[in-house]
């Protein structure tokens, strides 16, 4: 039921993954990328599948630490996980709209309405955002690259924080909008949206996002320095920061251009980076970009999968009646 909803989605985004993956093979030139791919070395796979879980894990604890301030404190961390794994399986829909189905499970759940947390999805990706950027700011400084990155993310989060955190300006926005013939009738959904929105970009909760955010990004960023030695790359300090900041600066350009999954603009980012910072030929830079894409993207579409079919299940089996947001549910203290 669930996934039948976002079936057109997913195929246009399978689709489009598909031609980047062709588009790459091209790039490195099939042959060349596919026996890259294949010296490349098995026992260091262990180890970036386990610095991608640990990313997914710190990010969990981010999605459950906004729950908790928003009142849901009656949802178990197991069901918490299922949640935020689930959104995982629809990261490559376009411009990531398909992670608002966190929203909808937390709703079906009775934990929060589906307007109370929708802030938490905008506050994950703002974090990751300004994390990430906090990450590729050392390879900006030696490289002078990613500029227009840099500011294009800073200009987005000023415009959300400020704009959540003044209170004056929100009212007045919200007291116009009520009078709005469609608006209007979301008056309370919009309110409620802003409350949380408040409460999320506050300094603290902020500061604890952007600094679990770092953490767990670092750890994918390593992970890429990881592929490009299995794939021959002489380990160095110089190469954790060049991936770091390759990493780091593709993603930010994906999110920020709204592509599904980053798909194209990241992959391409990482490609040409490496090959023009690292010095690579073109297939151990192809090779390097599928295999860090399948270990981090695809990797968590997968998990995702299985974790939205598993609360799927969970939800069938529950009586109607469950499945109403409980009306206590407050958003808790600022």
């Amino acid at each position: 039921m669930i996934l039948a909803r976002y079936r057109g989605r997913l195929l246009f985004s399978l689709a489009l993954a598909v031609l980047v993956l062709l588009g790459l093979l091209v790039y490195g030139d099939l042959t060349a990328t596919v026996r890259a791919i294949g010296r490349f070395r098995l026992e260091f796979v262990p180890a970036i599948i386990g610095l991608t879980l640990l990313n997914y894990l710190l990010r969990f604890g981010k999605w459950h630490y906004y729950l908790r301030r928003l009142g849901a404190r009656d949802l178990t961390l197991g069901t918490s996980l299922l949640v935020f794994l689930s959104g995982m399986s629809m990261t490559v829909t376009p411009g990531k709209v398909g992670e608002w189905l966190k929203c909808y499970l937390l709703q079906q759940q009775g934990a929060l309405s589906f307007s109370r947390a929708a802030p938490v999805v905008l506050a994950e990706r703002l974090t990751d955002g300004l994390a990430l950027l906090v990450l590729a700011s050392g390879g900006m400084l030696i490289f002078g690259l990613g500029g227009e990155v840099l500011a294009g993310t800073l200009l987005l989060a000023a415009v959300i924080v400020g704009l959540s955190q003044y209170r004056p300006l929100a009212r007045w926005v919200l007291e116009r909008a009520a009078t709005l013939p469609i608006l209007g009738r979301q008056a309370a959904h919009l309110r409620e949206f802003y409350e949380s929105s408040f409460l999320l970009f506050r300094g603290p909760a902020l500061a604890v996002a952007v600094g679990l955010g770092v953490i767990s990004w670092a750890g994918e960023c390593l992970a890429f320095a990881l592929v490009l030695t299995g794939l021959g790359v002489e380990p160095s300090s110089l190469l954790v920061v060049q991936a770091t900041f390759i990493l780091a600066i593709s993603s930010l350009a994906g999110g920020l251009l709204l592509t599904p999954g980053g798909l194209g603009v990241a992959e391409g980012g990482i490609a040409g980076l490496t090959r023009y910072l690292v010095g690579t030929s073109p297939d151990v830079a192809a090779a390097a970009t599928i295999l860090i894409r399948a270990c981090t993207l695809w990797f968590g579409v997968l998990l995702g999968a299985v974790a939205l079919a598993i609360t799927s299940r969970q939800l069938a089996r529950r009586p109607s009646a469950a499945l109403t947001p409980r009306p206590d549910a407050a958003v808790g203290e600022a």
